[in-house]
Parts: structure tokens; sequence; C-alpha cells
């Protein structure tokens, strides 16, 4: 299972399942395939895979530790990433055909709608941890600014989590399943934080937009 976990090629291969989602919605977009609503089809569809990345990236950690299968983190800062682009394809559908690419109806909205306030401000605390996903701005910022820094991803996922039941209004299944398993990942953080104990030395960081531990 190592072996197989630290090849490149498995690299490879995570990577093409992440993309499979993009994959399929330009399929439907040219087959003009996305149902009566193509742009709530695509905003909807974006968002939902923004937050399942945010979820695999946030169970990275506690599923290495729990299985003791270190190598896992090697994927945290690719899954990470496609939380991010699929967050941004959510953000341009919104941007583009939803608002025409009308920047003062863009920012009228932010300030009216609650839903659209607490998303854009989920997206706009991606973008420092994107910035920084790399070895080297490891080390710019230092390990423990670094992590400080990415532990945005919390709040991020918190507020997606808000943006989706403030949108749905009536049907909330969707969004109870994601603040169920965004619940679950950082109270397993709370808990492993508090068992650990203060004597324990601090894990290395590594790049990735996440969180160290």
């Amino acid at each position: 299972m190592r072996k197989i976990l630290t090849s490149k090629w498995t690299k490879v291969f995570v990577f093409l399942i992440c993309a499979i989602p993009f994959a399929q919605l330009c399929i439907k977009l040219f087959r003009s395939d996305l149902g009566p609503n193509p742009v709530e089809t695509l905003q909807h569809t974006t968002g939902d895979w923004t937050l399942n990345f945010l979820v695999f990236t946030l169970a990275i950690t506690p599923l290495r530790k729990i299985l003791k299968v270190p190598e896992l983190i090697r994927f945290r800062r690719m899954l990470g990433l496609f939380a991010f682009f699929y967050v941004t394809l959510h953000f341009l559908t919104y941007l583009g055909p939803d608002q025409g690419f009308n920047l003062s109806g863009m920012w009228d909205d932010i300030a009216k709608r609650k839903f659209v306030t607490v998303g854009f401000t989920a997206l706009v605390l991606m973008i420092p941890l994107a910035a920084t996903s790399t070895a080297g701005m490891i080390r710019r910022l230092g390990g423990k600014r670094w992590q400080a820094l990415h532990r945005l991803i919390y709040v991020s996922a918190i507020l997606g989590v808000i943006h989706y039941y403030w949108l749905v209004k009536s049907d909330v299944r969707k969004p109870l399943f994601y603040a169920f398993w965004v619940a679950i990942l950082l109270l397993w953080r709370v808990w492993d934080a508090y068992f650990r104990g203060k004597g324990s030395a601090p894990a290395p960081a590594r790049p990735g937009i996440s969180v160290a531990n």
C-alpha cells in the first residue's frame, strides 16, 4: 500500500480523478445538456465540489493518523488546490453568466444578500492559502506562521456550509450533510490537540492549501 501511495503515478491518477467533475461539466456544456437552467446547474455543481474537496482536504490528517499511513499527506496540497479551483469556477459562473461581469451589481449583491456575503468571504480566505501552497512559501513565512495562516481553511469550510444552508432555504439536507462532516473533522482536531498534549512536538509544515495538522 505504501509503495503505491509514494508512486508518482498515484498522484497523476488522483489528479485525473479530481478533474473528472470538471470534464463532465465541460462535456455537458458542449452538448447543451445542463438542464433548463444551465447557470444554476453550473453554480450548484461547482459549489458542491468545492465543499467536497474541502472535506477531502480536512480528512487527510485524521485518516493518516488513524490509519497510520503518513504517505497520505502527499495528496493534501492537490486536494486543497482543487477545492480552490472549483470555488473559482463557482465564483466565475456567478460573476459571468449570473451578473454579466457587472462589478457594481456584484458588490451590491454581496452587500445585500447574506449568503453571497459569506460565500464571497470564504473565497477570499482561500486565496492566500492557494498563494502560499508551495514549499518556497513555507520557507519564506516560517512554519509557525504558515500553519497559522492555513488554519483559515477551517473558517472557509464553515462559511461554505453556511453559504449553502442560507442559499437553499427549504431543502437543507445537503448543507446539513456537509455540516456534519466539517463538524466531525474539526472536533477530531480539537480532541487530537487535547490528547496530544503540550509536550509533543508539532508536525512539520507541509505545502498545500490545508491545515498543518
